[in-house]
């Protein structure tokens, strides 16, 4: 599994604040409410969020830890909960650009009327949706560093079949994960 590139994210989040922004255009001109997400939706952002950090820290742990194999049996993180935990990382980028992107359209929208207007409610509700977009792009990207595994001493043959680090990997700008075809 690739990475998140960060340049697709930021082209996401741009292609959404225009829309964003053109949908308010949009609303307000036929007189329509503003379509932003209620302030019942953040709570379901923590969730998302605390849900990935919990799974990113338990493979974290598994990944750092450096038990003595006489001492202790050195447990296997499954391989399913850390591809999972992986997927889980990417969507909560995705979407916290989605949640951004959109709610940075409405706020710019918002912002360049917001002398008129005598209830800012709704230009400081799309400034804390995207906040906690911002916030789900951020823990959904480290908990995407969590699950990278760095190669070890041996495991592979480099070029020319001596043994040592692949190619592949960071250098090579692909990273491998937690999971391990043992």
């Amino acid at each position: 599994m690739k990475p998140v590139n960060p340049l697709r994210l930021m082209l996401i989040g741009v292609i959404l604040a225009v829309a964003g922004w053109s949908a308010t255009v949009v609303t307000s001109r036929y007189g329509m409410s503003t379509p932003v997400l209620p302030p019942t939706a953040l709570a379901t952002m923590a969730v998302i969020v605390i849900i990935t950090l919990v799974l990113g820290i338990r493979v974290l742990r598994w990944r750092n830890s450096h038990k003595p194999e006489s001492k202790a049996k050195k447990t296997q993180l499954d391989p399913l909960l850390a591809a999972r935990t992986l997927v889980l990382a990417q969507a909560c980028a995705y979407a916290g650009t989605v949640l951004l992107g959109w709610h940075v359209g409405i706020f710019l929208d918002q912002l360049r009327i917001w002398s008129l207007r005598s209830d800012q409610g709704i230009t400081w509700l799309a400034l804390v949706m995207g906040g906690g977009g911002l916030v789900m792009i951020v823990v959904g990207l480290v908990v995407e560093r969590f699950c990278r595994i760095p190669p070890e001493d041996g495991d592979t043959t480099g070029v020319e079949g001596k043994k040592g680090r692949a190619a592949r990997g960071e250098a090579a700008g692909e990273g491998e994960y937690a999971y391990r075809g043992d």
